[in-house]
């Protein structure tokens, strides 16, 4: 073990099962804020998501984790659900955005029923928002993979927000006139 940075049990697993995980491939060795916490879920938990695109009106009810690590398959559908809809253009996603999403909802004592208003935004799409004074960030972690932005069902926007600070995953962007949360696995900060 590298000096440098001591791998968790999470990552080691994470790593071990990459080779079979295509599109969980960018990011086995990335020590995400998720794996770096002590709240970090059992990486023998079973995991899972609905999201409702609110955009294209698309819904997934889906498990994304099982004892044996990420599923694959489960992993392109939700990167499929994500996408940048107005570019019809796919990327892959952090699946530590989706443990975030799914232990923020157990914190809440919810189901993990999200309503999504952004996943992923392509470069393109993302200055086109920018030069229309959408109030996006010129280097948005939507670009890459590592953002979303929410309404967890049957909780507050507040309440949301109050959680994920808690957890200090990455950032969190509370929206309080639009409604929604912005969730992402970059460094910690909040607005």
């Amino acid at each position: 073990m590298s000096s440098a940075h001591q791998w968790s049990r999470r990552e080691l697993l994470l790593a071990a099962c990459a080779g079979g995980v295509a599109s969980v491939a960018a990011w086995p060795r990335r020590a995400t804020a998720a794996a770096r916490t002590s709240d970090a879920v059992s990486p023998s938990a079973s995991s899972w998501l609905e999201l409702y695109n609110t955009h294209t009106g698309e819904t997934l009810a889906i498990e994304f984790r099982n004892a044996g690590g990420y599923i694959a398959t489960a992993l392109a559908k939700l990167e499929h659900l994500l996408r940048d809809h107005r570019a019809e253009e796919s990327h892959p996603i952090d699946p530590a955005l989706y443990d975030q999403l799914s232990d923020v909802a157990t914190s809440a004592r919810r189901d993990a029923r999200y309503e999504v208003i952004s996943g992923y935004r392509s470069p393109d799409t993302n200055a086109r928002m920018k030069a229309a004074g959408r109030g996006v960030a010129t280097r948005s972690l939507h670009t890459s993979g590592q953002a979303i932005d929410i309404r967890l069902k049957g909780a507050s926007c507040a309440a949301v927000r109050d959680i994920a600070l808690g957890f200090a995953r990455g950032g969190v962007g509370y929206y309080r006139s639009s409604d929604f949360v912005h969730l992402d696995t970059g460094r910690v900060r909040h607005w």
